[in-house]
């Protein structure tokens, strides 16, 4: 076990935001993935657009990429970042959606929470949408897949 101290506790034991002052600017990006499961017919309304509240595919990368905007509103201690570029992906496997969300900066700390906020909302987002014709759809996982920069470098998850 590692007796490195946490990162987000104080000398006193309250929280507190990690200082990057001292860490050099660098490009860093992340990559999140969502995976969603649907009945067949909700999977085939939503690649042919036939829900009845519209697209879900443009709502989701529009609800996306406004949440990688919003991630330190939201997550207590996440840094606030200057986002050069998000975007929200979407490919099917069977009845399975995938939602991979980017995000990229130049900054002192890195943007996986970013990703991984614009792949839950994402994510969320086609469940408003599908819910509907399926009441059983299922979010199975939000993970980071892949990151870049920073002290770590570059990291790429194992299935």
């Amino acid at each position: 076990m590692d007796s490195k101290k946490p990162s987000h506790i104080a000398n006193d034991g309250s929280l507190t935001m990690v200082d990057v002052t001292e860490k050099p600017v660098s490009q860093r990006s992340a990559r999140a993935r969502a995976r969603l499961a649907f009945s067949p017919a909700a999977a085939n309304a939503l690649r042919t657009a036939t829900l009845h509240k519209g697209d879900a595919f443009v709502a989701a990368q529009l609800a996306g990429i406004m949440a990688a905007k919003r991630t330190a509103d939201l997550i207590p201690l996440a840094h606030p970042l200057a986002l050069s570029h998000v975007d929200v992906f979407f490919a099917w496997e069977g009845d399975m959606l995938l939602i991979d969300a980017t995000a990229t900066t130049a900054a002192q700390t890195g943007v996986e929470m970013e990703a991984m906020m614009a792949a839950s909302i994402a994510a969320l987002t086609i469940y408003d949408m599908a819910k509907a014709l399926d009441k059983g759809i299922v979010i199975e996982t939000i993970r980071l897949i892949e990151k870049r920069g920073g002290k770590s470098g570059h990291w790429i998850a194992t299935e």
